[in-house]
């Protein structure tokens, strides 16, 4: 029996939304998850597919954390195979990267095909003086074979590595082939995914696991196929797929292939507030943090969360009142979350009152001022009298009436809310 890590997406050196913090929640995840189901586990081997690295070109920190941890590992005795994802790969027709320089360190093994060679030349068993190999064949007795970044010519490439594994020598109990791309229907709007029976030549070629990567969430395909998702969220949306690392027996009988998740994620909170057109702009900014502050609280743990708020509906205000990058401050201080993101996406409220053909223009100015009073949260309970008000306003405006006069006529107007009895 043999037990391995399946694990992918790290995307150390993470740098969206302006914070170290989450550049560092990268770092935590991955040596968590190391921590936890390689080195406890005692695992034979870890296996990377992909995109260890946000950027190809990384800062000295970004690699320090990746060497904090392959080290890890390597004192533990644990090999690391990897291969290079589309955020990681070696830019066309250059010949190192991180992943390269890493692999010549010995903290990992980088296997990678020859592409455009001939079958029984595309891979070639791993060196540990050159540093190179295509596959590796180890003493738990599995073999693990490598491959490059494809992209849209990944269904060409399957078939070509699918001769080059046929015309490797006999393998030990078990093969597992690292493959960085996605498979159509688990995500909207990825072009290029892989339909499911491109698959199958590998499977023919006597792959038992294929270890995928490049999807952010977690999914598995007809018992052989295995995607864990990235180990962090990269963004918000993404919070809502299950991601985590594959702790994988390799058994006689098949696979037991477990999602592992308890380790360190940031929790990120999504709430969505909708107006309904009656709020005041300090009622709505008070309604806004209070929900916030009450999301927050109810974190399972005492990791400050990243927040979003989505406020939707109508608003009795112009929507633009609305200060958005103060409330995200507010809320922030108010929550302490790492980060706030406010999404505000409102209507004022329209007009409503239908305009019946044969109208006077009267009738209809009178329609659109009741309109627009409706929609004001103090002014909707006497729209009609305000209308009729203001249209007489404007009638002696239009006469030549003095500023002090129509003044006069506005604080009358205003007077209307006072009750009936003083």
């Amino acid at each position: 029996m043999a037990k391995f890590l399946h694990i992918s997406d790290i995307h150390l050196g993470f740098d969206r939304y302006d914070t170290p913090e989450r550049t560092k929640d990268f770092f935590r995840a991955l040596q968590t998850v190391l921590e936890r189901y390689a080195i406890d586990e005692g695992v034979d081997f870890v296996a990377i597919a992909g995109d260890l690295f946000e950027h190809r070109n990384i800062k000295p920190a970004t690699l320090n954390q990746a060497q904090v941890c392959l080290q890890r590992l390597k004192d533990a005795n644990i090999p690391v195979l990897a291969i290079e994802g589309n955020h990681d790969n070696r830019p066309y027709g250059t010949r190192t990267s991180w992943l390269k320089y890493l692999s010549e360190w010995n903290l990992l093994k980088l296997l990678e095909p020859k592409d455009g060679a001939e079958a029984q030349d595309r891979l070639t068993p791993w060196d540990d003086n050159t540093r190179s190999g295509g596959y590796i064949d180890l003493p738990c007795g599995v073999r693990v074979i490598g491959s490059n970044w494809y992209g849209a010519t990944a269904p060409r490439a399957i078939e070509l590595l699918a001769d080059a594994i046929k015309a490797l020598p006999p393998a030990p109990d078990h093969t597992v082939l690292l493959f960085h791309h996605g498979l159509e229907g688990q995500i909207s709007r990825y072009a290029g995914a892989l339909r499911y029976t491109e698959l199958l030549p590998l499977k023919a070629a006597g792959v038992d696991y294929l270890a995928l990567g490049h999807i952010h969430k977690q999914y598995t395909a007809e018992g052989w196929v295995f995607n864990p998702g990235s180990l962090e969220a990269n963004n918000v949306d993404e919070s809502r797929y299950q991601r985590g690392a594959y702790l994988v027996n390799l058994l006689p009988q098949g696979i037991d292939a477990q999602l592992q998740t308890d380790y360190f994620q940031r929790p990120i909170v999504r709430l969505e507030l909708v107006a309904k057109g009656h709020e005041s702009l300090d009622e709505l900014t008070q309604l806004a943090i209070d929900r916030s502050m009450a999301a927050a609280t109810r974190q399972p743990n005492d990791i400050d969360p990243i927040l979003e708020l989505k406020i939707t509906g109508q608003v009795g205000f112009d929507r633009l009142e609305l200060d958005t990058r103060r409330l995200q401050e507010t809320i922030k201080l108010a929550t302490n979350a790492l980060v706030v993101l406010v999404k505000y996406d409102v209507e004022d409220v329209a007009y409503q009152t239908p305009l019946s053909e044969g109208q006077s223009r009267i009738e209809i100015e009178q329609s659109i001022f009741e309109d627009l009073l409706t929609a004001h949260r103090d002014y909707k309970a006497r729209a009609s009298d305000l209308a009729r008000g203001l249209t007489d306003i404007k009638d002696r405006q239009l006469a030549g009436a003095d500023e002090v006069t129509l003044y006069s006529l506005v604080e009358t107007l205003l007077d209307l809310n006072k009750p009936a009895d003083k």
